[in-house]
């Protein structure tokens, strides 16, 4: 079978070709490209013959697809399938399968960074730094003894709780659904209002979906501590951006940490979360570590044997 590798998958071609021996070891044909195409047709001409597509957080919808007319597996390279068209290819019988997990510990991780970054002044201090300033009016704060709250409870929310037990703080939660081995933990589940009114930190973890579309809005925010931060590494419309600048500007939170926005980077210079106090961000790197993409170059190229094995894994459709 033709296998396309439709876009660059962030490493090296010497660890993808270590990450998928095993699938050319079974007489697969993998073309691999390393420059990402956003011209639609030109896209489509890549995976035309295709009967296996990789992919990883490119654009995939049904003017493409449907000109793929070879494709059978969709192996996608990432945890979110919201640029997908999931019902297109369960429309056309098409496997789509993703990469859950891969990116676990580099998303919790950043979550962190961007809150001490946020509660410590990191940015202002690095500035103060280069201009032969002081620490005047950059005390910052800990999380030690503070109240973290988490919105979802995946993979990535579970495994956010559990660091910041481990930074001494008191974890409360909302999820779809509740976990018991995180109750046993002594996390305390709560409705969502719950937890907005009563934490010092917010991390958000949900896909986004119809349900978590605009899930931070004006009202949501009103309920939050004038002393509370916001963290968003999960994707950028589950929060209102302009309902969040307005706040920050206002000063009724403390700050942002903000990894993800409606739009893929690079973002606009007039976006409102570039120009809100208190407020540090970075381009949707929050899964981007060397671990993790290598790490889903190996689970996307596992997708392909069990599917081929007629066991598939990581099914979404």
């Amino acid at each position: 079978m033709k296998i396309v590798i439709i876009e660059p998958l962030g490493i090296t071609p010497e660890k993808l070709a270590e990450a998928t021996a095993a699938v050319k070891a079974r007489g697969h044909e993998i073309v691999a490209y390393d420059t990402k195409e956003e011209d639609q047709d030109k896209l489509a001409e890549r995976g035309k013959d295709a009967d296996i597509i990789i992919i990883a957080n490119q654009p995939f919808r049904k003017n493409v697809i449907e000109k793929c007319k070879n494709l059978k597996l969709l192996s996608v390279a990432f945890t979110g399938v919201d640029h997908i068209d999931v019902d297109f290819c369960k429309e056309k019988g098409i496997c789509v399968c993703n990469a859950a997990g891969y990116s676990t510990n580099a998303v919790a991780e950043l979550a962190f960074g961007l809150a001490i970054s946020v509660l410590r002044n990191i940015p202002a201090c690095d500035a103060v730094c280069r201009k032969e300033g002081t620490k005047a009016g950059l005390v910052g704060g800990e999380l030690f003894g503070k109240t973290f709250g988490v919105v979802g409870t995946g993979a990535i929310g579970s495994k956010v709780a559990k660091i910041a037990q481990a930074f001494g703080c008191k974890v409360v939660a909302y999820s779809r659904t509740v976990k018991p081995e995180m109750q046993g933990a002594g996390i305390e589940y709560l409705s969502l209002e719950e937890v907005l009114k009563v934490s010092d930190i917010v991390s958000l973890h949900v896909p986004l979906n119809d349900k978590t579309k605009g899930l931070i809005g004006e009202k949501e925010i009103a309920l939050m501590k004038k002393n509370a931060i916001l963290l968003n590494t999960a994707r950028g419309p589950v929060v209102d951006s302009e309902a969040l600048a307005k706040a920050l500007n206002e000063e009724r939170i403390a700050g942002a940490g903000i990894d993800v926005f409606e739009m893929e980077p690079p973002v606009p210079a007039e976006h409102p979360l570039l120009h809100s106090k208190h407020t540090v961000v970075t381009p949707h790197v929050a899964f981007a570590s060397h671990e993790a993409l290598f790490t889903r170059a190996q689970i996307v190229s596992e997708n392909i044997l069990k599917w081929e094995d007629g066991k598939p894994q990581n099914v979404i459709c």
